[in-house]
């Protein structure tokens, strides 16, 4: 799934590729990140969609398109369901901030969704927690190459 935000996965073809109905796939899907299969996307997908909006000069419409997101305020209001302001307004705190600040000031609500979903997706598995570890691992490699300047 995130390699491949800014396609559409029909749930069938993943259940098909890997041999389980749909059913069973979203039931054993969500058993182990305790989210379903299209709200782990659609996080997945706000996530990138923030790291776009702090490291790039994209306009939000082709953010959105990056993040497989088609209708700009299905965009927004996903975005601000989950980060508590619009892109735009979330752009523009960023831009006068040290990007290697780890976060901006979220909404209280915003910031206890955050928090639950996290505490939820990492909760009876192992499996999310390794994913987490390994965001963080790679995103540690990629700051010391920027740092270093390796390619």
């Amino acid at each position: 799934m995130r390699d491949n935000l800014n396609r559409d996965l029909p749930l069938s073809a993943i259940a098909q590729s890997v041999n389980l109905s749909v059913w069973r796939l979203c039931h054993i899907f969500k058993s182990e990140t305790g989210l379903s299969p299209i709200n782990y996307l659609r996080t997945l997908r706000m996530e990138r969609a923030r790291v776009l909006l702090e490291t790039s000069f994209l306009s939000i419409k082709e953010i959105a398109h990056e993040v497989g997101i088609n209708d700009g305020s299905h965009f927004v209001r996903d975005f601000k369901l989950i980060y508590g302001v619009t892109p735009t307004r979330y752009r523009m705190l960023c831009k006068g901030r040290d990007l290697k600040e780890s976060t901006l000031p979220l909404a209280p609500e915003a910031e206890n969704k955050i928090r639950q979903r996290i505490a939820k997706a990492a909760t009876g598995s192992i499996l999310p927690s390794l994913n987490i570890f390994i965001y963080i691992l790679t995103s540690f490699v990629k700051g010391i190459e920027v740092i270093l300047d390796i390619r």
